[in-house]
């Protein structure tokens, strides 16, 4: 038979069928049981050793974290700041004080946002010291300081349920990202301008924009699971020579020399910036 000559098909069948199985010598594939069984046995020990490998590699770095406080925190030395209400598009207010739909939303962000400030929801937090740090490094159990909504004065909700907006001058909340043991250095403050002068008139609750420092530090969410973030009101009155007028308004840090304010990689490093414009 020559090379180019195709085998039967039966020949070919046969020859398959031994190669699947062989009776002769009892090969399998090619292989006697003991061949495939060595092979296994290798296989086994080897996947074997790396998963054991692989598990003890990560107990052995589990062992260094700590399921309270984050190992590594020196990429954020200073906090960012938030507002509320925070606009769904961008940092900008528009509205009309005349039309309340037109802050209606603003109003139900705010309402939502006080709710867990509210006495109800702070009955297993303290009265602190004002105007000191409250370490509790040595407490098992962190106690979370009481913030009073009375702090917010005019923009608190309970005086003026549309804080402000109804009337021309609205209410936005300022506070700081929290950052674990955080400890400010001086007695830091929030303070806003405007980049146009004579439009508004910025108030602030509590005066001058004061975060008191029994508020620090904050020990994370596991060890600190009630803490609340101190608030600052700041309360734009609108001139009424500047309705329609877009007014930009800047707020910063200040009083902490190690909290940063100035970081053109980071524009929410210590401040941050909005926009406000008012019809009637």
């Amino acid at each position: 038979m020559s090379k180019d000559a195709k085998k039967p098909f039966r020949q070919s069948m046969a020859e398959w069928r031994q190669f699947v199985y062989n009776p002769n010598n009892g090969e399998f594939l090619g292989r006697t049981a003991k061949s495939w069984g060595l092979i296994l046995l290798f296989y086994l020990v080897f996947y074997g050793f790396l998963a054991a490998l692989f598990t003890f590699t990560m107990w052995v770095m589990l062992q260094t974290l700590s399921s309270d406080i984050p190992k590594y925190r020196d990429r954020i030395s200073s906090p960012g700041l938030m507002i509320s209400p925070k606009p769904d598009t961008a940092l900008e207010f528009y509205f009309n004080k005349s039309d309340a739909r037109s802050y209606a939303e603003y109003v139900s962000t705010l309402r939502k946002f006080l709710e867990s400030y509210d006495d109800s929801k702070q009955s297993q937090n303290i009265n602190c010291t004002r105007g000191r740090i409250f370490d509790q490094n040595d407490a098992a159990v962190k106690k979370a300081c009481r913030f009073n909504l009375s702090e917010l004065g005019q923009c608190s909700g309970k005086e003026d349920k549309t804080f402000g907006y109804s009337k021309g001058t609205p209410c936005v909340l300022v506070k700081m990202n929290r950052i674990i043991g955080l400890k400010p250095e001086g007695e830091p403050r929030i303070y806003c301008t405007s980049k146009e002068e004579g439009m508004v008139e910025i108030n602030y609750f509590p005066p001058e924009g004061l975060i008191d420092l029994m508020y620090f530090p904050y020990y994370g969410k596991s060890l600190h699971a009630h803490y609340l973030q101190p608030l600052v009101a700041v309360q734009l009155a609108v001139n009424s020579n500047s309705t329609k007028e877009e007014i930009a308004i800047e707020c910063k840090i200040l009083g902490s020399p190690n909290l940063k304010n100035e970081d053109d990689r980071d524009k929410f490093l210590g401040r941050i910036a909005f926009k406000v414009q008012m019809t009637e």
